[in-house]
């Protein structure tokens, strides 16, 4: 397995999140969320059942709106763009959906060069180009004519992550990649991640439950907690666990089994 990098590549954020307020009506599910997501590294999301790790990365996406703050990518507010300017903000980015919400009656290579095909890229054999290359790149060579029935859960992961791809984002958002998933199979995604970053210097923005992936792939994590309604950690995995906070440390600990 390809090791996780000790400090991700000096850059300018992709994205900045500034005093971000999640709620739903009066209740507050985050508040005064105040973090980069750095080019060229993996950041995984973490903290409690409920704590609204799913529901910030829908605000990453523009897929739901804050109560208060700004998402920026550039100097773009994603959560109070325009639509077409939101249209050009979201070709920055791919998401994988922890269902992998693959469409059931297409096949895989169809699957994977619908997003091509809706941005209006043309050359039906070019497409099908790339996306044989994108499934050959996750593992998944001779896959493109199977229907997605016929992959198991890893397999219809990878193929989500694949499609995500499609339009070479340098940013990649993916909500709980291993939920479901046997270990051999959580291995074998924490691999792709991590070759993602090095080989295509992808960033990688992971919401996930799985310490043990975190301590393999995260170059930095951020903690979101129940509680007290906000962050109260974000650094390396392994500064979390030896300095954080008490709810942290006690955190990373039962997940890792200590």
């Amino acid at each position: 397995m390809i090791a996780a990098a000790t400090s991700p590549p000096a850059a300018a954020p992709l994205v900045r999140v500034r005093g971000l307020t999640m709620a739903r009506g009066d209740s507050v599910i985050q508040r005064d969320l105040d973090f980069d997501i750095r080019a060229g590294e993996v950041l995984a999301v973490v903290g409690p059942s409920g704590c609204g790790k799913s529901t910030l990365l829908r605000h990453l996406i523009g897929l739901q709106q804050g109560a208060q703050g700004q998402v920026l990518y550039g100097e773009h507010d994603l959560q109070h763009a325009d639509a077409a300017t939101a249209r050009e903000l979201r070709r920055a980015f791919g998401v994988m959906f922890q269902s992998g919400a693959l469409f059931s009656s297409m096949t895989v290579g169809e699957n994977l060069m619908l997003p091509l095909q809706m941005a209006g890229r043309d050359g039906d054999a070019e497409i099908e180009r790339q996306a044989r290359f994108k499934l050959a790149l996750v593992g998944l060579d001779g896959s493109a004519a199977r229907m997605p029935a016929e992959l198991s859960g890893g397999m219809r992961k990878r193929a989500a992550i694949a499609r995500a791809l499609m339009l070479d984002p340098p940013l990649l958002y993916l909500d709980e990649p291993s939920a479901g998933l046997d270990p051999i199979n959580i291995a074998r995604l924490d691999d792709l991640v991590l070759k993602l970053r090095h080989y295509l210097g992808t960033t990688v923005v992971m919401i996930t439950h799985e310490i043990d992936s975190v301590f393999a792939v995260a170059d930095r994590v951020l903690f979101l907690d129940d509680q007290d309604k906000t962050m109260i950690g974000l650094d390396t995995p392994q500064a979390l666990l030896d300095h954080g906070r008490a709810a942290v440390r006690r955190f990373l600990q039962r997940g890792r089994g200590e």
